[in-house]
């Protein structure tokens, strides 16, 4: 018999499930697995604790199942494995369930189910969830749902989340649920850009070209566009040929 056999197999209260500190050492057994590439390690020291109810050992499962990482990849069994770990409760599998749901991927393709269970990991503080609730709920295009947008959108740029920063700054530069303040909007890109999200250098250079909330540059305008552009940001090419022009010579380069 293994070392986590042994551990597993010591009941907590009698009740036959592994103790919390049997749980989390072999919970952390199995993160040291995966930080040295070894998926199907991990698996084996997880599959005891998913099968014992507990729902990150059943997250993580399931989302190797969905991204073969040590298994073949098989929708149906992520599929089977997140539901399991969002009925436990577990806010990292509610929101992998939920991005099951948003994409169609073994199972019917459902907004409203995604929407829920985003919903529920992101009250328990999973801040990717946060900013995918708010995103969805700013794309609904419901002008009563964008206060509550904003409010998932500062929750998940606090925890910093690059995505929510730029959704902040376009939220508060188009005045979406909010009254419009341009140098907060040019505020919230800076730390997007810093937190390395392209689309807030696009934005952070457009309204660099423009003057809004921030000085007028055509120069650094420029700079930030292109910057962003060659990260893969195609908010940035609308208002490069217009940061050319107004650039110096010298700036707007060959």
């Amino acid at each position: 018999m293994g070392w986590l056999e042994r551990l597993l197999r010591k009941a907590s209260a009698g009740n036959g499930q592994p103790s919390r500190g049997d749980a989390a050492a072999a919970m952390a057994a199995a993160a040291a697995a995966v930080e040295r590439g070894d998926h199907t390690a991990a698996l084996a020291l997880w599959g005891p604790l998913a099968h014992a109810g507990i729902g990150r050992a059943q997250n993580n499962i399931g989302a190797c199942f969905a991204e073969g990482l040590g298994v073949a990849r098989d929708p149906a069994l992520a599929l089977r494995w997140l539901t399991l770990a969002a009925e436990s409760g577990d806010p990292v599998g509610q929101r992998n369930l939920a991005a099951l749901h948003f994409k169609g991927e073994g199972v019917a393709q459902n907004d409203e189910e995604a929407s829920r269970l985003y919903r529920l990991a992101a009250e328990q503080g999973d801040a990717p969830a946060q900013d995918m609730l708010s995103w969805m709920l700013l794309e609904g295009g419901q002008p009563d749902d964008r206060a509550e947008a904003l409010r998932w959108a500062q929750a998940a740029a606090e925890a910093g989340v690059a995505t929510s920063m730029t959704r902040l700054g376009m939220m508060y530069h188009d005045a979406l649920g909010v009254e419009r303040q341009p140098a907060l909007a040019a505020a919230w890109w800076q730390r997007g850009m810093a937190a390395g999200d392209p689309d807030s250098e696009a934005m952070l250079g457009a309204a660099t070209l423009l003057g809004q909330g921030v000085p007028q540059d055509a120069g650094r305008a420029l700079a930030l566009l292109l910057s962003a552009e060659a990260k893969g940001s195609l908010l940035a090419a609308p208002f490069i040929k217009a940061a050319r022009i107004a650039a110096s010579p010298a700036e707007a380069g060959p």
